[in-house]
């Protein structure tokens, strides 16, 4: 029973989230061979602020980019 597990900062639609789970589970079941009803996909979603990335939250990096 494949489980997946993806960390993704907060900010995609409902639609995107959907549409990302119905994409993994498909690919995993084509490149694995598992039945798609044995395939587990959990997204978190986590606060810009409460990502890093070299050194500086994820939503510092953003806000210098704009």
């Amino acid at each position: 029973m494949p489980f997946i597990q993806i960390n993704l900062t907060k900010g995609r639609s409902d639609e995107t989230l959907e549409t990302l789970i119905h994409e993994v589970t498909k690919t995993v079941s084509e490149v694995a061979g598992a039945p798609t009803n044995s395939i587990q996909v959990v997204i978190n979603e986590i606060e810009p602020k409460h990502w890093g990335l070299s050194g500086e939250s994820v939503k510092k990096r953003r806000e210098k980019q704009s």
